[in-house]
């Protein structure tokens, strides 16, 4: 049939199941706007920043488990947009970026806000493509989102120039294909299950593969056949159960020393769908050259990238998983790990579980993740920026299902609120809550008007020190009471959201947030509960004062 490349573009879209987009509007797409209006399949979702849009869209790919679709307009638009591009790319996350182009004509001759968008995106997203020809849309838009989603899942771009948007072409649709994940060879899992079955000390650590597959039962399954302590790699807290008796704690930053200990001192390593980051390997220090590591990555090139292993397996996570479990005896439970196991989990426990403080004139994060986890569902969504504050959370608060953290790997401030906006539009039936410091918040913030235009209800806890807390801890540690670019002040968050017309809360005490946590679920609104903490509190374990007095010492 005959139809303009743009309404070929939206017809692709509809093709690969997409229902919800997010954008910021821009002339160099009007076209694709314009298809996109009263489509009866997918809703354009318009947020006031390209960066605050693009976390949305990663958000909802997280959290739904499809691809995210994100739209900006050329030059300023498409480096805005980067940012959440980025994130997509080091967290693996399936996403394509629409984003204008100036006219083809006009390319190379630095035409009005030009970028050369295969070379600017080219190390950050798996694949770029530019649509010069109106004929071939449904060719190359169908296989940005198979690119987006297939192997290693990441960000994939698509540059529209303005002209060929409205250029009428022949198009050639075709069905959509189902495509099997990889399973592993019979013999690799044979191998497997002969190291994992010798072991004295094995260790699983799970990663990305793990949670993008939504294949956290088979890994509860198989480290119960096993009777194996499971640890979870940076930011992917939801792979296991953190409640159960052989969960052994997070590789992020600032781990347990007990942890540590565990993964060095085993004799077999399971590593499933984890890249062994810079954070997750302790700036690839975690293995023990003595350990046999097995790893199973969807992607080959993942293997052998930091650790040489003694096995790798490429392969799906949940196929490897469902595979391993089908050749183990389900009579042997390997009663001799037993003591092994419940050390590690009481070694997390005692790191792991938070106690009330009595904190005069700010509120206790401590007590305040208490709460969290005494009022809100097993099935709320968290989502989290970067920073200091992100500390109390990731160390305490225990997460009992999985699908319910969504953060940035790449450590992106200002990432929770829209990614807290995308979450709550995949999974509308669930509490979402963001979880921000003040720097970070302020960067995103203006989305909290997004968030109530389309009626989105999260609920945004800004943690406010007035400062950025991170740097101004790493200040403290190397260059002690010289203070530079750290120290900021802020609106006041509630009102502010208020005034957009959501609920704000200010809680100076921790013994009002409980009661205002209740206050901002039950007003179906998008909320801000902005909470003051002590900024002499810069971890959960360590104040300024002594990070200052343990430099003087050294």
């Amino acid at each position: 049939m005959k139809m303009t490349a743009a309404k070929a573009i939206v017809e692709v879209m509809a093709q690969e199941g997409v229902t919800k987009a997010f954008c910021v509007p821009g002339e160099s797409y009007l076209s694709v706007m314009n298809e996109l209006y009263e489509h009866p399949q997918i809703e354009l979702i318009h947020g006031r920043h390209e960066g605050g849009v693009s976390f949305m869209a990663e958000g909802y790919a997280k959290a739904s488990g499809k691809v995210g679709v994100c739209f900006a307009t050329r030059g300023p638009g498409a480096t805005n947009l980067s940012i959440g591009l980025h994130t997509a790319n080091q967290d693996s996350t399936p996403l394509v970026a629409f984003i204008g182009q100036v006219e083809r004509e006009f390319l190379g001759r630095e035409g009005f806000q030009e970028i050369d968008l295969a070379a600017y995106f080219s190390h950050l997203v798996k694949w770029t493509v530019e649509l010069d020809n109106a004929s071939r849309v449904p060719e190359l838009v169908h296989r940005a989102f198979h690119m987006a989603r297939s192997g290693r899942p990441g960000p994939v771009l698509v540059s529209l120039p303005q002209d060929v948007l409205d250029e009428v072409a022949e198009m050639s649709f075709q069905d959509a294909v189902v495509y099997s994940a990889p399973r592993p060879d019979r013999e690799a899992v044979l191998e497997a299950k002969k190291l994992l079955e010798s072991a004295q000390r094995p260790v699983i650590i799970a990663g990305g593969g793990v949670t993008g597959t939504k294949s956290a039962p088979e890994l509860v399954a198989l480290s119960e056949r096993l009777n194996v302590p499971v640890t979870v790699s940076f930011r992917r807290f939801d792979a296991f159960p953190n409640q159960h008796p052989h969960y052994a704690g997070h590789v992020g930053i600032g781990p347990a020393e007990s942890l540590l200990k565990l993964i060095k001192e085993a004799d077999v390593v399971l590593a499933i769908g984890t890249r062994f980051s810079q954070i997750t390997s302790q700036d690839y220090t975690l293995l023990n050259p003595k350990s046999k590591l097995i790893h199973v990555d969807i992607s080959q090139d993942e293997l052998n990238k930091v650790y040489r292993p003694a096995l790798g397996i490429v392969a799906d996570s949940k196929r490897f998983m469902q595979d391993l479990m089908s050749e183990l005896d389900a009579d042997n439970t390997y009663p001799e790990r037993t003591a092994y196991v419940q050390q590690a989990h009481q070694n997390y426990l005692a790191t792991a579980t938070p106690q009330r403080k009595n904190v005069e004139g700010f509120v206790s994060l401590d007590n305040m993740i208490i709460d969290l986890m005494e009022q809100l569902p097993s099935d709320a969504i968290l989502t989290s920026d970067a920073g200091n504050f992100f500390g109390w959370m990731a160390r305490y608060y225990s997460f009992r299902e999985e699908g319910t953290f969504v953060g940035p790997t790449s450590g992106a401030m200002g990432y929770g609120l829209p990614a807290a906006i995308g979450a709550k539009v995949a999974k509308p039936e669930r509490t979402v809550v963001s979880f921000s410091g003040d720097g970070g918040f302020m960067m995103t913030m203006q989305e909290l008007e997004t968030a109530v235009r389309h009626q989105i209800p999260v609920i945004a806890i800004v943690a406010n020190n007035n400062r950025f807390g991170t740097i101004r801890m790493h200040q403290e540690k190397i260059f002690p009471d010289r203070v530079i670019a750290t120290e900021l002040s802020n609106p006041n968050f509630g009102e502010f959201m208020r005034n957009v017309g959501g609920h704000g809360e200010v809680v100076q005490k921790s013994e009002d947030f409980p009661a205002a946590l209740q206050r901002a679920i039950a007003s179906g609104k998008p909320a801000v509960i902005e909470v003051m903490i002590d900024p002499n509190q810069i971890t959960a374990t360590k104040t300024v004062d002594e990070l200052r007095g343990a430099v003087v010492k050294n």
